[in-house]
């Protein structure tokens, strides 16, 4: 009897390859669609026909209308599953992204920049997933993103989390929240190849999506502004204040600290003859500060609630420390701080270092762990 994965399908090619390559090796394949039903409209509908699970009812998708699959992504996968010929459910996390949406509106309103990829696959991807995965008997979940398992001489068996093959869609940063004992229940068939070899096998397989554009955008901030979905979950708190130099003079004033995260040069709204970038974000006083490129450079900071992929280190760890996903890892010496805490002394200063991004640790393509920066 073959083994039974549940692959999180979101109608892109990624994670569409992943179930069409997992089915080729023989698995089980259950495609689970995970709809965040922020939108206005119902835009999938259970199928109350008889068939399936009780447990994952099977869910038709209204192409025509807008919100919260999107319609058109529940579709193509949909569509995808019936290309592979594979069981496909699709499951309401409404709660799970309210959680999600809930977080992000209260990191821009402390002044902090928030990740909301990391914690959905933190709560939902690699959190209740896992949990519906065991109850209908799977012993492994799979995503399309790209990274890497390795084999360890760990004794309890736990494989290393490494970076993707393509460097160019490299996903391992997004995943350092993962419980370290789940490690041993995943797959990342993607991770292996590089991004034209994914949409090659895509249109080598006649799946449907082989063409269709990589997302963008925050999936609950469809039209990329950020700002906007923060003051709505707010109630239009006003989060207004004044913009002010790094010697403490008033020189603008702005709509909100929601507008803001450090490093930022555009959409200042002041004119002062040269480049001026956002310094710090006083949540307390709604003050923006901003200063010259240069006030930026940090060479130490520490970050918290931090989750590791090794055992919990008590020594001083050399490794590289990477503060974005978009940015280089950085050479450094990280000081555990107790089980969940952590401080790193860069060996070269590092410019917008930005409270409440991840701080993740690595030692080659190799993740060790991470924490979110204070």
């Amino acid at each position: 009897m073959s083994e039974r994965v549940v692959v999180a399908m979101s109608g892109g090619v990624d994670s569409s390859v992943a179930a069409a390559f997992l089915a080729k090796q023989g698995y089980e394949v259950v495609g689970l669609f995970m709809r965040h039903g922020q939108g206005t409209e119902e835009v999938c509908r259970v199928d109350r026909s008889g068939q399936g699970n009780a447990l994952l009812p099977i869910v038709q998708a209204d192409r025509h209308a807008k919100g919260c699959c999107t319609a058109q992504d529940a579709h193509d996968a949909r569509r995808v599953a019936d290309r592979l010929g594979i069981a496909f459910y699709a499951l309401n996390f409404e709660q799970e992204f309210g959680r999600i949406m809930d977080y992000f509106a209260a990191e821009y309103s402390r002044g902090r920049t928030p990740n909301p990829c990391v914690m959905c696959n933190n709560w939902i991807k690699f959190g209740r997933l896992w949990e519906f995965a065991q109850q209908i008997g799977a012993r492994w979940i799979a995503t399309g993103h790209y990274a890497q398992l390795r084999p360890t001489d760990s004794p309890d068996g736990v494989p290393a989390l490494c970076k993707g093959r393509d460097p160019n869609k490299d996903q391992s940063y997004v995943l350092f929240g993962i419980r370290r004992e789940l490690l041993r229940h995943l797959l990342f068939p993607v991770g292996q190849f590089h991004k034209w070899q994914i949409r090659q096998m895509a249109h080598q397989w006649g799946l449907p999506v082989a063409q269709k554009p990589d997302s963008q955008e925050i999936c609950f901030v469809p039209d990329g502004d950020h700002a906007a979905m923060v003051r709505r979950h707010r109630g239009g708190t006003d989060l207004s204040g004044e913009i002010v130099t790094l010697e403490g003079k008033v020189v603008g004033h702005h709509p909100g600290i929601e507008h803001f995260t450090i490093g930022q040069r555009k959409g200042l709204g002041v004119a002062l003859g040269k480049p001026y970038y956002v310094v710090r974000i006083e949540p307390e006083t709604r003050r923006v500060v901003i200063g010259p490129r240069e006030a930026l450079a940090r060479r130490e900071f520490t970050a918290s609630e931090a989750n590791w992929l090794i055992p919990t280190p008590t020594e001083p760890l050399e490794c590289e420390v990477k503060i974005r996903y978009l940015s280089n890892p950085e050479r450094a010496v990280v000081y555990p701080l107790g089980a969940d805490r952590f401080r790193v002394e860069l060996l070269r200063p590092k410019h917008a270092i930005t409270p409440g991004q991840a701080a993740v640790c690595y030692q080659g393509d190799r993740v060790l762990g991470g924490g979110w920066i204070d």
